[in-house]
């Protein structure tokens, strides 16, 4: 059995895989490292890459996450990967993210305005209940402002066009940071928003199960 390693999402860190039990699978989810100082996503997956020991290992990717994955699948073999409210390649980023990146203008942003959980942020990311809303308020605050603002960059200016091999895709059809309408999915989760692996983990649970 190969092993796996998880990689979450920008701003949300492994307690949104909490609700999933993976069972006896040997399991490993990654930390961020800290960026370099105008580094780009491939240069950072091939620093991060080295915590990966294990040869042909099945990568698993949430959001940010998941393009990191495709970013290290160039580097190392890996046996899979299974992407989880992600994109396998820019063009599946909505237009806007990459116009941002073109016209540089993600630096306009305000950094602060990454750690606000607020009904606009509840909306955009699906959350459903008091307990939901208190897990993101404590992800979001325990995020470093530095990490959030470089990797909105690097989303926002993601080269990738290919798509790779022995990807899986996990998508919910009311994602609204990621919309369905741009990707090519292998597995709709209804009524799945970009918090799903907390609030529909039994159906992601299930499908990560089936594929492994």
């Amino acid at each position: 059995m190969s092993k796996i390693y998880v990689f979450s999402g920008l701003g949300v860190d492994e307690r949104v895989f909490n609700n999933i039990d993976f069972g006896t699978l040997d399991v490993e989810f990654i930390d961020w490292i800290q960026p370099l100082e105008r580094e780009n996503l491939e240069n950072y997956a091939l620093r991060i890459s080295k915590k990966i020991t294990a040869e042909n290992p099945i990568l698993i990717g949430l959001s940010f996450g998941g393009m990191l994955t495709v970013e290290i699948s160039k580097i190392i073999k890996v046996e899979k990967l299974i992407l989880i409210a992600s994109a396998k390649n820019k063009f599946e980023l909505p237009f806007v993210y990459r116009l941002f990146g073109r016209q540089n203008l993600v630096k306009l942003i305000p950094k602060k305005i990454f750690k606000q959980q607020n009904s606009l942020t509840n909306w955009i990311f699906g959350i459903e209940t008091d307990s939901e809303k208190q897990l993101l308020k404590e992800i979001l605050q325990d995020t470093e402002l530095d990490f959030f603002s470089w990797a909105i960059n690097e989303i926002a200016n993601w080269k990738n066009e290919s798509i790779p091999e022995n990807c899986f895709h996990i998508h919910g059809n009311k994602d609204r940071i990621i919309p369905i309408k741009n990707v090519k999915s292998d597995f709709v989760i209804e009524n799945g928003g970009h918090f799903m692996t907390v609030n529909k983990a039994k159906e992601i649970q299930d499908i990560i199960l089936s594929l492994i």
